[in-house]
C-alpha cells in the first residue's frame, strides 16, 4: 500500500493544481451556455423580423393585385411587430392582414356582371324576378338566370329537334329601309345548312310580365358556298330575324329568348341591344375582328396604328378579344380609358377550343372555320354601332385607308361621295378601296441603313416602299359600310343589303387606296407574288403627311406606358410590362 500511494502522489497533480483545473473547466462551460443562449436569441429574433417582413409583403401585393393599395378599408390596421419592451413579437395580440371589404349585395353584383356579359339582360331580370305572373294568363314564364344554357362565357344554347343554336347577341333594326318593319335581330352560329325548324322569338318588354309571341321569319345566311366549309354538323354563322307585332311598334324590348314550341320554357335570353347616338351621331368607327396572336407583341405597332387612325378621323376602334400578348392588353387598357377603343372579350362557341394555346393553333389549322368565326364580331360591331357612326370600316391592325389628296377621312368621303353621285344618283351600301401591298422587304432593298429621321420602332412611317401594282379591282378590298343600308356584312364586302341588291362603289386610287403592310402576300397569291408584287416597287410617302403628329402621339403614349423602361432593362428583348 505503501508503495501504491507513493505512485500516486506522483502521478496526480497537487491540490492547488486540481482547485485550478475544476476552476477552469467549470468556466469553460458556463460561457459555452452563455453563447448558446445568445446565438439562440438572435435566431429567434431573426425569424420573427423575416416574418414580419413576410406578412407586410404579402399585405402589400395583395392591395396591388386588387387594385386598393391606398385603399384603408381593406383591412383592419394593425402594428405587426415589437409588443412589449424587448421587442419580441406577440402572436397572441398580432392580427393578420386580410380582405375585410364588405360584401356586394345582389344589385351590386349585377351591375358588375353587366358589362362582362353585355348580351345578357341581367339588370333586366334582377328588376322582375319576383314579379309573379297571373295563372293562364300566359303559357310561359321568364326564364329565370340559373336556367338558362350558357356555353364559353358569351354564347347561350338551344337544342332543337333538328340542330343546336349557339347564339351571341340581339339588336332591335328600326332603320327606315328595313322593310320588315321593326325587327329585332339575333345573331349566332348553327350546326345546320339552310335550317328548316320552325322556331319562335318570345319578346319581353319591361312593362309587361308577358311575352309576346313572334316567328322567327328568316335565317340569312352569312357566308357563300362556294367558300368552303359547307357540311352538315359545322358551325354556321346565321342572322335570324323576328318581326315585332303593330301593336309594339315604337317599344323596344328588354330582351328576346328563342323557342322552337312557342310555350316552351326558354334556355336562351339575350339582351336586345338599342344602342342610340349620345347627342349627334359621329363620323368613322372602325371594328377588328376577334385578335388572337398570344405570343406576339404587336403592342408598338398597334399604338401607332391607334394614333395613325386617330389622326385620320376615327372617332372610336371596336376591337374583339380571343388571346393577346399581355404587353398588347396593356396598350388596349391605356386606350380604353382614354375613350379611344373599346375592347370586347370573345370566344369560340360549342366544341370549337378555347384553351389559349390550343385555340391559336385551331385557328391556324383551320382558315375557313376562323373565317366564319370572324363574321360574329363582325356584324355584331355593325349593330351594335348602326345607329351611332355614319360610317364603318372592318380593318385589321396593318392596314389603312388612306387618303391620297385629303387631310382626313371626312373630307375625303365628301369627294368620293360627290364623285359616286355623278355616276349614278343613288346612296351606295358602301365604297370600297383597292388594296395595296408595303412589304417589310422593300424597305431593307432601297433604304438599307432606314430613314433616321424618323424613330425606328414607327413600322408605318418607316416602311413607305410599296408594290407597283395594286391587287385586281374587288379583290382583297376594303370599305366605308354605310350602316342604314348593310345587312349583313363579310370581311371585304357587304352580303346582304336592306332594300335589295348590295352596290360598292369603287373608290379611285388617285383619291384613296387600303395600305397593307405585310411581310408576303396572302396564302391565295403566294404563286404570283414575286412576279406580280414584289418585282416593281415604288417609294409612296403620302402617310408622311400624318408624320410628325404620329411620331408625337406615339412616342409620348409609349413613354406614358413605359415601353421605354430604364437603363437596366432597355436593351430587353423578352420584357413584359409590368
Amino acid at each position: 500500500m505503501a508503495i501504491l500511494g507513493q505512485t500516486l502522489a506522483r502521478v496526480l497533480p497537487s491540490r492547488p493544481c486540481r482547485r485550478t483545473l475544476g476552476l477552469i473547466t467549470i468556466w469553460t462551460c458556463f460561457c459555452w451556455v452563455v453563447f448558446r443562449v445568445s446565438n439562440d436569441d438572435h435566431l429567434l429574433t431573426s425569424y420573427y423580423q423575416a416574418e414580419k417582413v413576410n406578412m407586410n409583403t404579402r399585405e402589400l401585393l395583395g392591395r396591388i393585385m386588387t387594385g386598393k393599395a391606398e385603399n384603408n378599408t381593406m383591412s383592419t390596421p394593425v402594428t405587426v411587430g415589437s409588443t412589449t419592451e424587448s421587442g419580441e413579437f406577440n402572436i397572441l395580440e398580432a392580427v393578420p392582414y386580410i380582405d375585410r371589404s364588405p360584401k356586394l349585395s345582389e344589385a351590386d353584383l349585377v351591375k358588375k356582371l353587366q358589362p362582362q356579359m353585355p348580351n345578357l339582360p341581367i339588370v333586366y331580370w334582377q328588376e322582375n324576378k319576383k314579379k309573379k305572373v297571373n295563372k293562364n294568363s300566359s303559357c310561359t314564364k321568364y326564364p329565370d338566370i340559373y336556367d338558362l344554357h350558357f356555353n364559353n362565357k358569351y354564347w347561350q344554347v338551344m337544342e332543337t329537334s333538328n340542330g343546336t343554336f349557339h347564339l351571341y347577341g340581339a339588336y332591335l333594326d328600326v332603320r327606315s329601309k328595313n322593310r320588315l318593319g321593326p325587327t329585332v335581330r339575333i345573331l349566332g352560329m348553327i350546326n345546320r345548312l339552310e335550317p328548316k325548324v320552325k322556331t319562335f322569338c318570345q319578346l319581353w318588354f319591361s312593362d309587361s310580365k308577358e311575352p309576346v309571341f313572334s316567328k322567327v321569319l328568316e335565317y340569312k345566311y352569312i357566308w357563300y358556298k362556294k367558300w368552303g366549309n359547307y357540311k352538315q354538323g359545322l358551325f354556321q354563322p346565321y342572322l335570324l330575324a323576328c318581326q315585332l307585332p303593330k301593336t309594339h311598334w315604337g317599344k323596344a324590348p328588354a330582351s328576346v329568348s328563342i323557342v322552337e314550341n312557342q310555350c316552351d320554357t326558354a334556355t336562351i335570353n339575350l339582351r336586345v341591344i338599342h344602342n342610340k347616338p349620345e347627342g349627334e351621331k359621329k363620323k368613322f368607327a372602325v371594328c377588328v375582328k376577334g385578335m388572337d396572336f398570344p405570343d406576339d407583341d404587336l403592342s408598338v405597332r398597334l399604338v401607332e396604328w391607334i394614333e395613325l387612325l386617330n389622326t385620320l378621323g376615327a372617332d372610336k376602334i371596336f376591337l374583339y378579344n380571343l388571346e393577346v400578348h399581355p404587353n398588347v392588353t396593356k396598350v388596349l387598357d391605356h386606350y380604353s380609358s382614354l375613350g379611344l377603343v373599346d375592347v370586347t372579350p370573345i370566344s369560340l362557341p360549342g366544341y370549337q377550343p378555347n384553351l389559349p394555346v390550343l385555340q391559336h393553333m385551331y385557328l391556324k389549322s383551320k382558315l375557313n372555320n376562323k373565317r366564319q368565326n370572324e363574321l360574329i364580331p363582325y356584324n355584331d360591331c355593325l349593330y351594335r354601332n348602326m345607329y351611332r357612326y355614319e360610317y364603318i370600316a372592318l380593318l385589321d391592325i396593318d392596314e389603312v385607308i388612306m387618303p391620297i389628296k385629303h387631310n382626313n377621312w371626312a373630307d375625303m368621303m365628301k369627294e368620293v361621295i360627290t364623285t359616286s353621285m355623278k355616276v349614278k344618283n343613288e346612296t351606295r351600301a358602301s365604297w370600297n378601296f383597292r388594296n395595296v401591298y408595303f412589304m417589310d422587304e422593300m424597305l431593307d432593298l432601297h433604304e438599307p441603313d432606314h430613314f433616321k429621321d424618323i424613330p425606328p420602332y414607327l413600322h408605318m412611317m418607316q416602311h413607305v416602299y410599296r408594290s407597283a401594282n395594286y391587287t385586281k379591282p374587288g379583290q382583297y378590298v376594303k370599305c366605308f359600310h354605310n350602316p342604314e343600308k348593310a345587312l349583313i356584312l363579310h370581311n371585304h364586302f357587304p352580303l346582304g343589303c336592306l332594300g335589295g341588291v348590295c352596290t360598292s362603289y369603287p373608290v379611285d386610287t388617285s383619291l384613296a387606296h387600303l395600305q397593307h403592310y405585310r411581310q408576303d402576300c396572302v396564302s391565295t397569291l403566294k404563286k404570283s407574288c414575286k412576279n406580280d408584287f414584289k418585282s416593281a416597287s415604288v417609294k409612296d410617302t403620302t402617310i408622311w403627311k400624318w408624320k410628325d403628329a404620329v411620331i408625337g402621339k406615339t412616342t409620348e403614349a409609349l413613354q406614358k406606358l413605359g415601353f421605354f423602361g430604364t437603363p437596366d432593362n432597355r436593351n430587353s428583348v423578352n420584357s413584359v410590362l409590368p
